[in-house]
């Protein structure tokens, strides 16, 4: 019979549903590790205050901070450069916005195998969502197949690393409903892309924040600039 379940590194950006993420990782596994990425975005310091109290909250047993300077030097996102305008949310217009970072997920996942390999983790968690999201084609359930294989076959035969994506078919608000019922602490997550202060209300990622919550009946705990306006 197979051994329980102990060790998971959990990618947390500071999010919304990387905070869920967590939640569902800490109900299934005794010791997590939890990733960070740094890469110039321009909620930098923000998330990472929400990452540094969620990885408190959570009691992680070890935190990993990266830094991907590379990706705000490759461009391309209007994330990392201010020169490119942020999309105005555009909710189910199937269209990829400007915030997408090409290929990001791919770093942050090739970071946490890594790691997970020589602590012995048995699975990588990582809050993606597919459904009722921003589109970004690294979110999408064939990537990470197709990633789970590229681990199958790029690590040791013995070490067995799982890559879990627990939220990637579940709508926002039901990610919202599950997160609330596993006691997952909103009040330290920030989703904004634009505002690490108040978080702006008119981005992509604030639309669908505000969506979700709405359609949970639940109140979010943050405030947005919009609502005050």
């Amino acid at each position: 019979m197979p051994g329980p379940r102990t060790k998971a590194v959990v990618c947390v950006s500071g999010g919304m549903d990387s905070c869920v993420c967590a939640a569902i990782a800490a109900s299934g596994y005794d010791r997590l590790y939890f990733l960070h990425a740094e890469y110039g975005q321009r909620t930098q310091a923000r998330e990472r205050a929400c990452f540094d109290r969620l990885a408190r909250h959570f009691k992680a047993e070890q935190t990993l901070v990266c830094r991907l300077d590379h990706l705000g030097e490759i461009g391309g996102s209007s994330l990392t450069d201010t020169a490119i305008e942020l999309s105005p949310a555009e909710l189910d217009s199937g269209k990829i916005p400007t915030s997408y970072v090409p290929f990001r997920n791919a770093h942050f996942l090739t970071i946490a195998v890594s790691w997970a390999e020589v602590i012995g983790a048995e699975a990588v968690f990582i809050g993606a969502v597919e459904q009722d999201s921003s589109g970004y084609p690294d979110c999408r359930k064939e990537f990470y197949e197709a990633f789970q294989r590229v681990v199958d076959l790029g690590t040791r035969p013995q070490t067995g690393i799982e890559i879990l994506t627990p939220l990637i078919g579940m709508k926002k608000g039901e990610i919202v409903t599950l997160g609330a019922s596993l006691g997952a602490p909103f009040e330290m997550t920030w989703s904004c892309y634009k505002s690490g202060e108040v978080a702006c209300g008119t981005c992509d990622s604030c639309a669908l924040r505000m969506r979700a919550f709405s359609q949970a009946g639940i109140e979010d705990p943050i405030p947005y600039a919009a609502a005050t306006d």
